[in-house]
């Protein structure tokens, strides 16, 4: 199969085209990236020579890099990636994830469509459904409810693709993930934030009471739901990804304290952003029972080397700190 991953350098994409090359041996990936301040190369140094593996600079905004990526390669299946990610910064800037999160889906389909590739994935996010009451867990029919301007782009984006496969045949699936954790994240979320303030001895900033509460979903294990739905989903299928490891962001940062051996006393309590969703929590059901895919990985044990990554990668993560949203 050959493969364009959108977004390949960022941290989910460039974990999946990680998993791609050990897993799929005669599979070639195209990794389209725009290397905007959250994509990184360097997460992808061990495989820049691997002959099944190219890169490609380019912006999923712009039509004629597009079509001219598709054509050259002649690909098969497309994984959109790309996107703007960060809630705070669509809280200051929604128009550039308006650009990103819904003009650069619109440009692919249409793309897609023109070249008739095979297959279309793209990659969402649970926070479409908004915050769940108590113990809700929303289904893939459930309404949505963005609270930010990130998740409403992401939002308008599946609604998006949705009608490319209702109008125009296009086979169209949707992954909505749980919060993710793992290697390669850009140091502006939870983990990775946490993990490289308390070792620079700078304090870790916790918004409101910490009491959020996310489902935390190691990346290798969603990148096998998203290779399960790349090659087996429906054709206009939804699929949410979870992991049911539901922990308050205060917990987080206790685990990452306790590791790294820290003071409490750098802890320290923020304002809260605007509209923080108090808590994510979706039915996956539908991917285990359909698809047989389930998580693997224990979360104690992930998060654990989680941070230990962080800690002994210090050459990856020092130098994308002047880009960082620091709360």
């Amino acid at each position: 199969m050959k493969i364009l991953v959108t977004g390949g350098a960022g941290f989910i994409g460039s974990n999946f085209i990680h998993y791609l090359l050990e897993n799929h041996p005669t599979d070639q990936v195209i990794n389209f990236d725009a290397l905007t301040y959250a994509g990184n190369l360097a997460s992808l140094a061990d495989i820049q020579n691997d002959s099944r593996y190219h890169f490609v600079q380019g912006n999923i905004s712009d039509p004629q890099a597009v079509a001219q990526v598709i054509s050259t390669y002649q690909i098969d299946s497309v994984v959109n990636f790309a996107a703007e990610s960060h809630v705070d910064r669509s809280i200051l800037h929604p128009d550039a994830f308006v650009r990103s999160n819904f003009v650069g889906v619109s440009t692919l389909l249409d793309v897609v469509k023109q070249q008739r590739v095979n297959k279309f994935v793209q990659i969402s996010t649970d926070e479409v459904y908004g915050s769940s009451r108590g113990h809700e867990q929303f289904n893939e029919s459930a309404h949505l409810n963005p609270s930010s301007p990130y998740s409403a782009t992401k939002a308008g984006a599946d609604l998006l693709a949705l009608s490319y496969y209702k109008t125009y045949g296009i086979n169209v699936s949707i992954t909505r993930s749980a919060n993710n954790y793992g290697p390669f994240q850009f140091p502006e979320k939870l983990i990775p934030l946490m993990v490289t303030n308390g070792l620079r001895g700078k304090s870790l900033p916790v918004y409101g009471d910490g009491k959020n509460v996310r489902d935390w979903l190691h990346v290798f294990d969603n990148c096998r739901a998203i290779d399960a739905i790349l090659r087996h989903g429906r054709p206009g299928g939804i699929y949410n990804i979870a992991a049911h490891n539901y922990e308050e962001n205060i917990q987080i940062v206790a685990k990452i304290v306790k590791q790294l051996e820290l003071p409490q006393s750098m802890i320290d309590y923020v304002s809260d952003r605007p509209a923080n969703d108090q808590r994510y929590s979706i039915d996956d059901a539908l991917i285990r029972n359909e698809l047989g895919w389930q998580p693997t990985i224990d979360f104690d044990q992930g998060i654990s080397q989680t941070v230990d990554w962080y800690v002994t990668h210090e050459k990856w993560w020092r130098p994308l700190l002047g880009a960082v949203h620091n709360r």
